[in-house]
């Protein structure tokens, strides 16, 4: 994902592994670069770059040329920030273009001893990639749900089991060709590779999730600006996805529309004064509403304000409970729902959250390992989905890279990021 190399003064350059992940959302784009920790289940935050997005609308690319200029403006910080030249990326992609189904891959077992190798379960995992799309659709992931060995079902690591039969029960994600080939164009003419594309809920449940969690059961609800996105998972298993293309910018013109004031008013209002829930008010404070074209700045209190934002996030929530009915793991939720990303952030949205859902609910944000570097900067929801991508990265073999880094480029990236640090709290200050 990143390489750098730079002559030393006094010794010979180290190397260490990165990760860059890039969230391309449709009200913010964040590259965020990572390594492990010196310790273990520690991460280093080595860089972020964050600014507001420009050309995408419900997590589909709509206009090439601002998107390719956002991502430009987002890796060049993060270049800054961390001292190292960006070249390959894990890259999260979402919109309600996403779609996913079970199907199951069937293969037998030729080696002599009949037993079942890693081979063979990469085998029956390629087959599963064979089955039969629409032309212009492409599968993003395919997930093990179990395996069958000999009819033997509830088989979750069937390597070194013996059988003549395996059979595979699959989870297979895909999205929309034109939609994937967009995103790949606005980064690849940032004279950037592509690593790999990964589901935004899958590598959100990476940064926000327990293993406790997963094990139990739980919902993850990524409430991002043109789309939420689940995540089911029970058995330390992701057994269902969906993605829907309602979320926080529709709240935002609910807000424009009702109060009759510009997209950016109403964005910044939904920060300061925003509430979920009526009922989590404790001070019906009034606030001013700028006028428009000259006119008179109105008053109105937070709970006049509520009464436009609530029914949207009731609205949210209802769809994301009928996906969870259907996905027929309603009654496995013993971790209940976690919610995360930007939207999240409203506050009263947990409890109204848990007046709907009627299970425990609470908000994720990266944790369950311990951050070094811009660590307290990426401990918000909002950072999720970035965080997630780039543990991806360092977790799975097929996506690591190795970087060469001197202490000097060490030394000098400490410098350089007072500055970009100063730009990411500043975006934070308006949240």
């Amino acid at each position: 994902m990143i390489n750098k190399k730079q002559t030393p003064k006094n010794g010979t350059p180290f190397k260490q592994q990165i990760s860059v992940g890039l969230d391309i959302g449709t009200s913010k784009i964040c590259a965020l670069v990572a390594s492990p920790g010196d310790r273990v289940n520690t991460l280093n935050i080595l860089g972020i770059g964050i600014t507001d997005s420009d050309g995408l609308n419900r997590g589909v690319v709509v206009n090439i040329d601002k998107t390719v200029r956002t991502i430009k403006t987002v890796i060049e910080q993060a270049e800054q920030q961390s001292g190292c030249e960006i070249k390959e990326v894990i890259v999260g992609i979402a919109g309600d273009h996403v779609e996913s189904f079970q199907s199951k891959s069937i293969i037998g077992i030729s080696n002599p001893n009949k037993e079942i190798r890693k081979s063979d379960v990469d085998r029956i995992i390629e087959e599963s990639r064979n089955i039969k799309i629409p032309d212009d659709r492409q599968i993003l992931h395919v997930i093990p749900q179990e395996f069958i060995i000999d009819d033997q079902d509830g088989v979750i690591d069937p390597i070194g089991m013996s059988g003549v039969r395996l059979e595979a029960n699959v989870h297979v994600v895909t999205g929309l060709q034109t939609a994937i080939q967009n995103l790949k164009k606005c980064i690849e003419r940032n004279n950037i590779s592509i690593k790999a594309v990964v589901l935004e809920p899958l590598a959100s449940s990476y940064a926000v999730l327990q293993p406790d969690e997963k094990e139990v059961g739980v919902a993850l609800i990524d409430i991002g600006g043109g789309t939420t996105d689940i995540a089911i998972f029970e058995e330390n298993i992701i057994r269902f996805t969906s993605v829907f293309g309602i979320a926080g910018k529709q709240v935002t013109d609910d807000i424009r529309k009702g109060l009759g004031i510009i997209a950016s008013q109403a964005e910044k209002l939904k920060r300061e004064y925003g509430h979920s829930f009526m009922e989590s008010i404790h001070r019906d404070d009034v606030f001013m509403i700028p006028g428009i074209g000259g006119r008179k700045p109105t008053e109105i209190t937070k709970s006049q304000f509520a009464r436009i934002i609530q029914p949207r996030m009731e609205e949210i929530f209802e769809f994301a409970l009928a996906e969870i009915r259907r996905s027929g793991y309603a009654g496995s939720l013993g971790a209940g729902v976690v919610i995360t990303g930007g939207t999240s952030l409203l506050r009263g949205t947990e409890e109204l959250a848990n007046e709907i859902f009627g299970m425990p609910v609470k908000i994720g944000k990266p944790s369950g390992i311990k951050y070094s570097g811009l660590g307290p900067e990426v401990e918000n929801p909002i950072y999720s989905t970035a965080v997630g991508l780039a543990l991806y990265g360092l977790k799975d073999r097929k996506t690591q890279t190795v970087i060469e880094q001197t202490k000097k480029d060490k030394e000098e990236s400490k410098k350089e990021k007072s500055s970009i640090l100063k730009k990411v709290q500043d975006f934070m200050k308006e949240l």
